[in-house]
This record gives structure tokens, C-alpha cells and sequence, in this order.
């Protein structure tokens, strides 16, 4: 009986492997991969092939750092992303399957979630308005350079 038990195990455990390494419907179809409008920027902050494999790594140690230890950065920030991959037609990376995000994590089958707090669309920025709220938006739980390091 526990002999069963254990193949029984492993069996399930073979069917969830061979599941999870299935490729999307749409690749399994032989769908043509997508393509991507280039950003507006002169390049990215790192080479194509690396954000390929590992901008959801980057972006999830952004997170961690922005709001379990207050660390804010532009460097690998999904603000920034949004500002430079944003459609021409759009003005989105995730309102068509033909926006940046969207084509690739379509194709993938991958359910994209940054979008259930974090914009699509690059905000619009006023005149003289970025330095003025980035100095008004510190947190208050947060030491800053205004006031020696104390907390206010």
C-alpha cells in the first residue's frame, strides 16, 4: 500500500512537471513570436537578452526595496519602463496584445498583475512639477536630507 502511495506521487508529481513545462497555447501553436516596437530611450538600462530573461526579477527587487526599505531608484523602476515602452498608437504597454508588455506575456501565456496597482500609461508631467513633488511626496516615516536625517 505505501509502495502505491508513493507512485501515485511521483506520478502526480511528473504530470504537474510536464504541465508547467508546456509551452503557451499560442507558442505550442506555432504562433510567430512578437514583435516589439523599440523604445524611446537611446537603450536600455541593460542589454535586450538579459531584460528577456530576467526583468520580473529586476522588478520584484525594486519593489522590495521601495517599500520594505524606502530605497527609491530609477534605474530598474516599472515607472520608467512604462515611460519608455509606452505604444505610439496606445500609449500603453498593456492595453492591446500589440503593447510591449502584452505581445510577449500573451505569447508566453503569462497573467500580468503589475496592472492592478501600477498605471499602463505614462503619467503627464507638468512643467517644473517633477522636483517640486518628489521633494513634497517623501514619507514621513522616512528620514530625509531637509531635516538632518530626524524623522519630522
Amino acid at each position: 500500500m505505501a509502495r502505491l502511495s508513493s507512485w501515485l506521487r511521483l506520478a502526480a508529481l511528473i504530470g504537474a512537471a510536464a504541465v508547467l513545462a508546456a509551452p503557451s497555447f499560442e507558442a505550442a501553436a506555432g504562433a510567430d513570436k512578437p514583435t516589439l516596437t523599440r523604445g524611446k530611450g537611446d537603450k536600455c538600462v541593460e542589454d535586450t537578452e538579459f531584460m528577456r530573461r530576467n526583468h520580473m526579477d529586476l522588478l520584484k527587487h525594486q519593489r522590495d526595496e521601495t517599500m520594505h526599505k524606502g530605497i527609491r531608484t530609477t534605474k530598474h523602476s516599472l515607472k520608467q519602463c512604462v515611460e519608455c515602452h509606452a505604444g505610439e498608437k496606445s500609449g500603453s504597454v498593456a492595453a492591446s496584445k500589440e503593447d510591449f508588455c502584452m505581445a510577449c506575456h500573451s505569447y508566453a501565456g503569462v497573467k500580468l498583475d503589475c496592472w492592478d496597482c501600477h498605471a499602463t500609461k505614462p503619467m503627464a508631467k507638468k512643467p517644473g512639477q517633477a522636483e517640486a513633488k518628489a521633494e513634497s511626496k517623501a514619507s514621513p516615516l522616512m528620514p530625509n536630507s531637509r531635516n538632518g536625517g530626524a524623522k519630522p
